[in-house]
């Protein structure tokens, strides 16, 4: 149970200094919740080809999003910003720890997925400066969608590589 709530902790903290401070020295701050996490509550051997994997589906699924003009970062970067990278990766720590509970049934991930995604992508933009250029509602609506799909993919993914972790 302290595992989870610190996991989720430190996602929080992660989670609002990305956010809040974009790509600024204040990275080193989610960076070191990653870290403590790893040593802590898990670690690289257990869970560092999730984190790698969940990164790069995450950075390719908001890279193409951002190229199809959803998001409107202040930047010029074919790719989304550094901030947002660590954001997957605080993600990824969260699957096998504080939000396992959403894993099964493979709904509760969708609905989660569904409401937990446009609520997080709307409080990281106002926070962010992130814009919606298609408009707030039909960008919150096609996240909503997205991520129905998508959280249980990364739930999919957490189970597929623990059991790969443990052969």
């Amino acid at each position: 149970m302290l595992e989870r709530l610190a996991n989720a902790a430190l996602f929080q903290l992660g989670w609002f200094v990305c956010v809040i401070a974009g790509n600024s020295l204040w990275l080193w701050v989610p960076l070191a919740a990653l870290v403590i996490h790893l040593l802590w509550i898990s670690s690289w051997a257990e869970e560092g080809r999730l984190i790698l994997s969940v990164v790069i589906v995450g950075t390719s699924v908001d890279s193409l999003l951002r190229w199809l003009g959803v998001f409107d970062f202040s930047d010029n970067s074919p790719l989304i910003p550094l901030w947002l990278m660590l954001l997957w990766a605080l993600l990824a720590t969260t699957l096998r720890h504080c939000l396992v509970w959403t894993a099964r049934p493979w709904w509760r991930a969708s609905v989660l997925g569904a409401a937990g995604g446009p609520l997080s992508y709307y409080a990281g933009g106002q926070l962010a400066g992130v814009q919606f250029p298609y408009g707030q509602l039909p960008t919150l609506v096609g996240i909503a969608l997205l991520w129905a799909l998508l959280f249980p993919l990364l739930h999919a993914m957490a189970l597929r590589l623990a059991g790969d972790a443990h052969e």
